[in-house]
């Protein structure tokens, strides 16, 4: 099946997973907690093709979760929208710790450094200035911080080694310059009772026209594009949120109270396994019209 077909079809059908979960007026009227900028705005401009991919690494960052070395095994991949409406995500995870979870995870501001320093990434992506604080209300992912991709779509459970799960979250960026882009970003898993960052791995941009290779194989990706430019912020002390200004901002909508719950639910066999990278999305899209 041809990419964008495919994934024309996939997005056409989490469309309509995604309006048949909308909370109702009165889940609305409980008044949720917002960020100091509102809620978070859908975003309906992400350039088509563009495919993003984290990586974990062999060695956890805690390692007093894995005593005989190691780390979580797997990825995250994240996809846009052909017509621009939302990213789809994609996470395959093994090797999980036997304690220490329900485990969350995030996109984080920045990227891991170089010496893989988990704590460098900083804060949770939060372009709406919301914090941590009350835990997000999933029935209302648009008051959540944008990062807080666990709190929107559920935590790793410890009672099983793998994790799996894909769906669509409508405020996350493909696009550079706004502040729900993540291209340049980071994702971190937490341990649960002391949200300390068992590993972390950098998003790369493998493929900006949902044409090219498979990564480790000769490519015809494009390049990616240039981080967005940085903003000088002061290292955070314990674990606040630093929000990234962006000179565009995110892209208004008439309504952002639309729920983004999974469109597939966690522990999707079928999909794990599967090829991944630039022409690895469309086998992507054609294995999730199979779990359909």
């Amino acid at each position: 099946m041809h990419l964008s077909t495919s994934l024309s079809l996939l997005f056409a059908v989490a469309g309509t997973r995604v309006v048949a979960q909308t909370p109702s007026s009165s889940s609305a009227a409980a008044g949720p907690t917002t960020g100091q900028l509102g809620d978070a705005a859908p975003v309906t401009n992400n350039p088509p093709g563009v495919v993003l991919r984290a990586v974990f690494p062999e060695k956890a960052f805690t390692t007093s979760l894995f005593p005989d070395g190691g780390n979580i095994k797997g990825e995250v991949i994240a996809i846009s929208s052909p017509d621009g409406d939302g990213v789809l995500f994609q996470v395959k995870l093994s090797n999980l710790p036997k304690t220490g979870g329900p485990f969350s995870y995030h996109l984080h501001v920045d990227p891991v450094p170089a010496d893989g320093n988990c704590t460098k990434t900083l804060a949770h992506l939060d372009p709406y200035i919301r914090g941590e604080t009350p835990v997000c209300d999933k029935s209302a992912p648009a008051t959540c911080q944008v990062g807080d991709l666990s709190g929107k779509y559920g935590a790793i459970p410890e009672t099983s080694d793998t994790f799996s799960a894909v769906y669509l979250d409508k405020y996350a960026s493909t696009l550079e310059g706004i502040g729900a882009y993540f291209g340049n970003r980071s994702i971190v898993i937490h341990q649960a009772s002391t949200k300390a960052r068992i590993t972390c791995a950098s998003f790369e941009v493998i493929d900006t026209t949902g044409t090219g290779g498979v990564p480790g194989e000769a490519s015809t990706c494009s390049s990616a594009p240039a981080a967005s430019s940085a903003v000088s912020v002061p290292s955070p002390s314990g674990n606040v949120t630093i929000p990234r200004p962006s000179t565009t901002p995110p892209t208004p909508s008439t309504s952002t109270s639309a729920s983004t719950s999974p469109i597939v639910t966690a522990g999707s066999s079928s999909l794990r396994g599967m090829g991944v990278g630039c022409a690895g999305a469309a086998a992507f899209a054609a294995a999730f019209m199979l779990t359909l």
